[in-house]
């Protein structure tokens, strides 16, 4: 019997390399051996190194006022030299060698585990083994657990789904370290140099650590290094959105295939008959009334009256072209195109606007701004710039300016619908759906105090069509401002319908745009990227083409309430009698 278990435990300690056991009551450490406690020896031997170099240096200064030689020394000086070598060389064994070490050597990519994990582990084998069970039994226990699977499968928490596979025993090695904090999340893709297998890990990690499934959450068929830096950080996968068409979209003589992302049931059927009525009767028609986007840093003075003077310089149409120089360094297609202020008090609030190409361009703004910001500080060296955001530019906030001034492109886009298209395809009549419009749209949202919400759903499709093209989709607070308006035209038989939004913030280049699926939408819609003949071109026709789409999206649900059509339609199309959790699985 013990040469069966000296056999066994030779075969347990195979799979690593041997090294001494440690017991659960065995915590002697080589400090134990110091007459006193570790901090009070390095203190005593702080002290005794800095008094030693302090007696000998007073030492040395009088013995260079009198004269007398320095190689001359006193029995104090001697044993003050050694005091001084001697505690140089204890704290140099101590700090040292281990600073030295992390700079000299990198841990391989196979040591991970700590030495407590790996202590911790032979104890839980010790203990496994010597359970008050007949000895067959254990043996039998002990030698299946230590049996290493192949793939290793994580046994942290059980789950509902089917546990995932971890590949190598190096990747185990690693989810322990992240698990128990020794490794931060966050590192691991510079740590592993490979992003999928770092979102793998971290998956698996977070999964032990919180003892929830991610498995309906799709891992693979996504390129990780393509988020690297630019989109998101510490990526676990990827969440599914349906994409799906409305059109074709007969906008200023052109027909446009328009892609949303959504989940509402609806919404690109409601999207997709508003563009066929739009179709049937000709068409719409946008214009761009306004390209800048906008940043708004405040500052602040000791007085009201200094603040006031700045004001008063920026606003000076001859500083303007100076100005306008400093900020244009920034980028190429950045151009400065006007500056509004704004006093409270003693702060000054300065929104800059420039035209910045097909760039949705909140960072090229943003480093223009920064470049006024540092010109400005040599004339007024008291202005204390607190931030370079001051909220009156304003992004991703429903606020009067944007409203008002504008941000990104103000779109205006409209159509004229034919009488026979609105009681044929719409299922209503022009009379309706204007009383409607003005009792819902104007007078309902001024009753609800609505703040540019002056439309039925115009973020429906502002969202739906900036997830599918890559925009950010926060940016819908203010590119939703819109306010539709609808008339009887040609004697009361056909509909005049229009739609102004002054806020629409997009772009063709940067961000999400440089995805696979947003590119391939942009590319559907012949603005993927940036203009070749006319810097910008393509982010102002993405937002007429957004604002056409809120036009047919518009067009529709008002005539769906127009009708009493809109419970119906939801009933059948935005509900399922399906359990998709079990048509997934």
């Amino acid at each position: 019997m013990e040469t069966h278990r000296r056999s066994s435990t030779n075969s347990v300690r195979s799979h690593k390399p041997a090294r001494p056991i440690a017991l659960e009551d065995d915590s002697t450490k080589a400090s134990d051996a110091l007459p006193l406690p570790l901090y009070l020896t390095n203190a005593v031997f702080f002290t005794l190194f800095f008094s030693a170099v302090y007696f000998l240096l007073c030492r040395w200064r009088e013995k260079i006022r009198s004269s007398t030689p320095l190689h001359v020394v006193t029995f104090s000086e001697i044993v003050a030299i050694l005091a001084s070598v001697a505690s140089f060389i204890y704290l140099l064994g101590f700090f040292g060698i281990d600073f030295v070490q992390s700079l000299v050597l990198r841990p391989t990519a196979d040591v991970w585990a700590t030495e407590d994990d790996e202590v911790e582990s032979e104890v839980l084998l010790r203990n496994e083994d010597a359970r008050h069970v007949p000895c067959g039994q254990a043996l039998d226990r002990s030698i299946r657990s230590l049996q290493p699977p192949a793939p290793i499968v994580s046994a942290e928490k059980v789950f509902d789904e089917m546990p995932v596979t971890v590949m190598t025993e190096e990747d185990e090695e690693i989810i322990r370290s992240v698990v128990c904090g020794m490794t931060p999340s966050y590192s691991l893709e510079s740590k592993l140099g490979d992003c999928k297998r770092a979102a793998a890990i971290r998956r698996e990690a977070l999964q032990r650590i919180t003892g929830k499934s991610l498995s309906g959450l799709p891992l693979d068929g996504f390129d990780y290094e393509s988020i690297l830096g630019q989109c998101c950080e510490m990526p676990i996968g990827y969440v599914q959105i349906p994409v799906g068409i409305a059109g074709p979209l007969l906008l200023n003589g052109r027909e446009y295939s328009v892609p949303m992302a959504t989940t509402e049931g609806c919404l690109v059927a409601s999207t997709n008959r508003g563009c066929k009525a739009i179709h049937l009767s000709g068409g719409a028609t946008s214009v761009l009334l306004r390209d800048g986007m906008t940043r708004a840093p405040v500052v602040r003075f000791g007085t009201a009256k200094r603040a006031a003077d700045l004001k008063l310089y920026l606003e000076d149409p001859e500083n303007f072209e100076t100005l306008a120089c400093v900020f244009n360094r920034s980028s190429r297609f950045a151009r400065l195109q006007r500056i509004k202020c704004a006093i409270a008090g003693k702060n000054l609030y300065l929104r800059f606007s420039c035209f910045t190409g097909d760039a949705m361009g909140m960072n090229m703004v943003s480093k223009g701004v920064q470049n006024v910001l540092d010109f400005l500080q040599t004339d007024f060296r008291d202005m204390d710039v607190i931030g370079i955001s001051g909220n009156f530019c304003s992004d991703k906030k429903p606020a009067a300016v944007n409203w008002i001034e504008g941000r990104g492109k103000s779109v205006v886009c409209e159509a004229i619908i034919n009488g026979d298209v609105v009681s044929k395809v719409l299922k209503t009549s022009v009379e309706s759906l204007v009383e409607l419009n003005m009792l819902k749209n104007l007078t309902g949202s001024a009753m609800a105090g609505a703040l540019g919400g002056f439309n039925a759903h115009a973020s429906n499709i502002v969202t739906a069509v900036y997830i599918a093209t890559g925009q950010d989709p926060a940016q819908n607070v203010e590119s939703s401002h819109c306010i539709t308006m609808m008339e009887a035209v040609n004697g009361g038989k056909d509909l005049h319908v229009s739609v102004t939004m002054p806020s629409i913030e997009v772009g063709t280049v940067g961000g999400g745009t440089q995805l696979a699926s947003q590119s391939a939408c942009l590319n559907l819609l012949g603005v993927k990227g940036a203009s070749k003949e006319s810097p910008g071109a393509n982010s102002i026709l993405l937002a007429t083409i957004v604002a056409g789409a809120v036009l047919a999206g518009e067009l529709s649900l008002m005539s769906a309430l127009a009708a009493g059509q809109l419970v119906k339609s939801h009933m059948k199309y935005n509900r399922s009698s399906k359990d998709v959790s079990k048509v997934s699985s």
